[in-house]
């Protein structure tokens, strides 16, 4: 009967540890998985913005090309203003 007893402790003990190592596990993805959600978001704010700016590149070439410097001054005044 020890032996039995030994035994079924010997799993319990087995049992718990697995139990204590997918539950730090699952809480670590977690983690991981919220602090891929804060990069994700930071990235598409970057792209937002270099989105903006190259909106403004591009409207600030085409009057520069065209040589109308009241467009030029006008695309700066409101890049300007959007900061």
């Amino acid at each position: 009967m020890s032996r039995t007893l030994a035994a079924a402790r010997a799993r319990v003990v087995v049992a718990r540890d697995r139990y204590e190592r997918l539950r730090r596990r699952r809480l670590g993805l977690r983690d991981r998985v919220a602090g891929l959600e804060v990069e994700v978001q930071e990235n598409r704010q970057l792209q937002r913005r270099v989105a903006e700016l190259t909106d403004v590149v591009a409207e600030l070439l085409l009057p520069v090309a065209d040589r109308d410097e009241a467009r030029v001054r006008e695309a700066l005044a409101d890049y300007r203003s959007r900061l």
